[in-house]
């Protein structure tokens, strides 16, 4: 059974992730595809610790290396056999062209940074790094390869004759190739710095804790702290999927690979397959903005906003909080509805025992943390805590990294940088076609106009169906990049502090997972469950209610991201915090229309009025302020007592 449900989350992946979809050589060519790999790790590390080569030497390096990788181990169509001795002779042309137009690039470089002027060949060779990033994004991310063609084609082609505020002026070809190719604002910008840098590194960081045994000490935790409790399998499937979400950043692999364990355990247990499938999606999905790694798009944004990263980290800290709340006060609800008890005491391991076992792997973790609050970069703290790994993993036996295993380490961190790397590279045609057409900003003027200066409500819903959009079928990473160069600056536009309106477009970017109609975490999970996917994906939104709900709040009042706002001191903080835990609290239990207890101990739903005014309740809890607090508790004052009258006359 469970090799079946591995098989069937491997073809669901294959399906919906490129990344799964990845060829695998035989022979020589097998031992060629793995030293290049590793040869790329080992640059990237080496790079990233000395940095001498400069921000736009390591990109075009990067891409000079990243780009044949993705040819050789991304297949050229979906139905290609992947397993094969020698890749196809157009992948050896491809790969060749990509050496060959970034060296280019390279060598070039300094000369046309001091004169600005190109020639036939800067334009020729321009025109073949777009079609190679085009090709590659194709393969690794069809989607997004999509909606950087209608950007570019927007910007060379058809933009000129689009009347009013959105119509361009007419581009030179040159033009075009050097503000995408041969600027900082295109393929060498933004996104390839970030995929050269973080992305890599923290990819690489993942794959080390992987191997070192991290997973396991996840989900030993996981079950010591929740598994005894009313529905524990879900719980720990939300604690445990939240945990490894964060550091490997991908819902979708989260899913794929937790979830073929978790799920079946909470349908076992008595819970609804599409109830089992949305916990796991919106557990998953969550990591992806959750301290303290975030699945290393914290580190995207204090990079974007020239901020320390712990004060990012300590901003995200409460809305991640609150997400993972609602979700499990609703596994909870949903449990003591269903009569569901917890793990038998067999099957939840000693703590004492799980942390003298295997308590030593979060010791790299520690010294990341303590690396950044000592003020040491992210990517100097990451690199060490990459090495500190394998002598960690030492002290115990059963955890030991042998050679073997490091190298096996080594080449899934570069392999799963492969996709988001392209994505990212492949976002700075976005970026640059954006910034050239001056989209974004008269975007946002139209959004002004249409709304008003300072109505946040309006503007944020706005962003709130773009950053959902643009985040469809995208890494969380890459997904943030596009929705900062696009949305962030409309947010700005009708008053929204700069960390507000970061994390804001942030949150509602990989929230797109589970939101119908792609909602690829949900499409996964009810896979895996066997169950209907549009249910699933209802069932997911409103257990991750809060994560739709609680950015509109701080939106408007910042109080909830701590440290992002002068004047507002640590007590102010608290104390919306705990109001906001109350508000999750009563909107989950409004949705879930739990819990209503009879006498005689049994549970019975609440009445739709009751559910209305709790929900109402739930919002003022949220929106932080001494009147609205006040309101909140009246309404609990109010209709509480009827409530309870209500169900003893019914019992």
């Amino acid at each position: 059974m469970a090799d079946e449900l591995d098989l069937r989350a491997q073809e669901l992946m294959e399906e919906k992730d490129s990344d799964s979809r990845l060829r695998v050589y035989a022979g020589p060519m097998a031992a060629f595809v793995s030293t290049s790999l590793a040869g790329f790790a080992v640059f990237q590390l080496w790079a990233n610790l000395t940095g001498t080569l400069g921000a736009v030497r390591l990109r075009a390096a990067h891409i000079m290396l990243l780009l044949p990788l993705a040819f050789l181990l991304y297949p050229t169509y979906r139905k290609e056999a992947r397993r094969r001795r020698l890749p196809p002779v157009w992948d050896l042309v491809l790969c060749a062209a990509a050496v060959f137009c970034f060296a280019y690039i390279l060598r070039r470089y300094d000369a046309l940074a001091r004169n600005g002027r190109l020639n036939d060949a800067d334009v020729r060779v321009g025109i073949v790094c777009l079609v190679l990033c085009f090709e590659a994004a194709r393969r690794t991310s069809g989607n997004l390869a999509v909606i950087a063609l209608v950007f570019l084609s927007y910007f060379a082609l058809w933009g000129r004759y689009v009347p009013g505020a959105f119509g361009t002026t007419a581009f030179t070809l040159k033009r075009v190739i050097k503000s995408l190719v041969w600027d900082t604002i295109g393929i060498l910008g933004t996104g390839s710095g970030v995929s050269a840098t973080y992305i890599f590194v923290f990819v690489l960081f993942g794959a080390f804790l992987k191997y070192s045994g991290f997973s396991q000490l996840i989900n030993d935790i996981s079950l010591t702290l929740v598994g005894r409790s009313p529905g524990g399998p879900a719980k720990v499937s939300v604690v445990a999927s939240a945990l490894m979400g964060m550091i490997n950043g991908s819902a979708i692999a989260n899913v794929a690979t937790t979830g073929t364990i978790t799920i079946p355990l909470m349908k076992k247990t008595g819970y609804k397959k599409e109830f089992a499938g949305a916990v796991e999606a919106v557990a998953s999905t969550g990591g992806q903005f959750t301290p303290p790694i975030m699945g290393a798009v914290g580190f995207v944004m204090a990079e974007f906003m020239s901020v320390s990263y712990t004060k990012v980290m300590l901003a995200a800290a409460i809305p991640a909080f609150l997400y993972y709340l609602g979700l499990l006060w609703s596994v909870h609800l949903e449990a003591r509805r269903l009569g569901l008890s917890g793990l038998a005491p067999e099957n939840i391991p000693n703590a004492a025992s799980v942390m003298r076992a295997r308590g030593h792997l979060l010791l790299p973790l520690v010294l990341l943390l303590g690396l950044m609050f000592a003020g040491y970069t992210p990517l100097y703290a990451a690199i060490l805590a990459i090495f500190a790994t394998v002598p960690v993993s030492w002290l115990r036996r059963e955890t030991r990294m042998t050679p073997r295993v490091i190298l096996a380490a080594v080449l899934e961190g570069a392999r799963g940088a492969i996709g988001v790397g392209v994505s990212c590279v492949i976002i700075g045609v976005i970026i640059g076609s954006v910034n050239m057409t001056s989209l974004g900003v008269n975007f946002g003027n139209l959004i002004l106009k249409v709304v008003g200066e300072g109505q946040l409500f309006l503007g944020g819903l706005m962003v709130m169906v773009m950053s959902i959009i643009l985040g469809m079928g995208v890494p969380g990473v890459a997904a943030y990049v596009i929705v900062y160069a696009v949305a962030v600056p409309v947010l700005r536009g009708v008053g929204a502090t700069e960390m507000a309106a970061n994390m804001f477009c942030l949150i509602y970017a990989c929230l797109s997972n589970i939101t119908p109609p792609v909602a690829m975490s949900s499409y996964v999970a009810s896979g895996i469950a066997d169950s209907d996917m549009t249910k699933t994906s209802l069932i997911a939104i409103k257990l991750g209610i809060a994560g739709f709900i609680v950015p509109f709040f701080f939106l408007d009042n910042p109080v909830l991201l701590y440290g992002s706002t002068e004047g507002v001191g640590l007590t102010a903080t608290v104390y919306a915090f705990a109001t906001a835990c109350a508000g999750v609290l009563a909107l989950s239990s409004a949705l879930s229309g739990l819990p209503a207890e009879r006498e005689s101990g049994g549970v019975t739903a609440l009445r739709i009025g009751t559910r209305v005014l709790l929900a109402a309740a739930g919002f003022l809890f949220i929106k932080p302020g001494l009147m609205t607090d006040a309101l909140a508790l009246s309404l609990i004052a109010l209709e509480l007592p009827a409530a309870r009258l209500l169900n003893r006359a019914a019992a």
